[in-house]
């Protein structure tokens, strides 16, 4: 019950501060999931943001999903979707009634503004931490290069980020195999050989 209790309180938050859309809120669910529950790893957390861009949705329904289902299966998945996405409906629902009246105060469109540059900033740290383990994993020359191409495809050709990840992913699977035959291959000459 405590477990589902803080899958509740953990998507909630995000639902509540999640300003920006699904990229707003990865940095949060990361915070959450990776920093405080500690139910996944920065690396698997990275995996699974990574598949989740390759399918159709919201990202950060998507996580609080296979997230909450992964902590307690399927009431915890029900359990994430409904803390991340309640907060968004509850809010539309008083805000829109309320929202012509007051949208052209400064207020407002201050308050609006000033969390752009927050969510900038927390994007830039996660960019930062992924780079870090890409940096790691395949080595710096790699990573520099492939975050070049990366930019080239997305912004400059205008690929979908989601088309581009899946060709990584299938690139990535297959050259995995390919290793594994290779070693494969090395110790059946080796056996052989002896």
């Amino acid at each position: 019950m405590r477990t589902q209790w803080n899958l509740f309180i953990a998507f909630f938050r995000v639902g509540m501060l999640g300003y920006g859309g699904g990229p707003g809120s990865i940095p949060l669910i990361h915070k959450e999931v990776v920093d405080k529950y500690k139910w996944v790893t920065s690396e698997e957390f990275g995996d699974i943001l990574a598949l989740g861009n390759t399918l159709p949705g919201p990202i950060a329904t998507k996580l609080a999903g296979y997230i909450g289902y992964r902590v307690t299966g399927f009431w915890g998945m029900i359990n994430a979707v409904l803390a991340s996405i309640l907060p968004t409906i509850v809010l539309m629902i008083t805000l829109l009634a309320s929202l012509s009246s007051i949208k052209d105060y400064d207020w407002v469109q201050g308050m609006t503004a000033a969390v752009v540059p927050v969510v900038g900033v927390m994007l830039a740290v996660l960019t930062w931490q992924f780079i870090g383990k890409a940096g790691k994993g395949m080595g710096w020359t790699k990573t520099v290069l492939m975050a070049g191409l990366v930019v080239v495809l997305l912004e400059l050709i205008g690929i979908h980020p989601g088309i581009v990840i899946a060709a990584l992913l299938i690139i990535a699977l297959v050259q995995k195999d390919t290793d594994k035959s290779k070693e494969r291959q090395k110790q059946k000459e080796g056996v052989s050989s002896s």
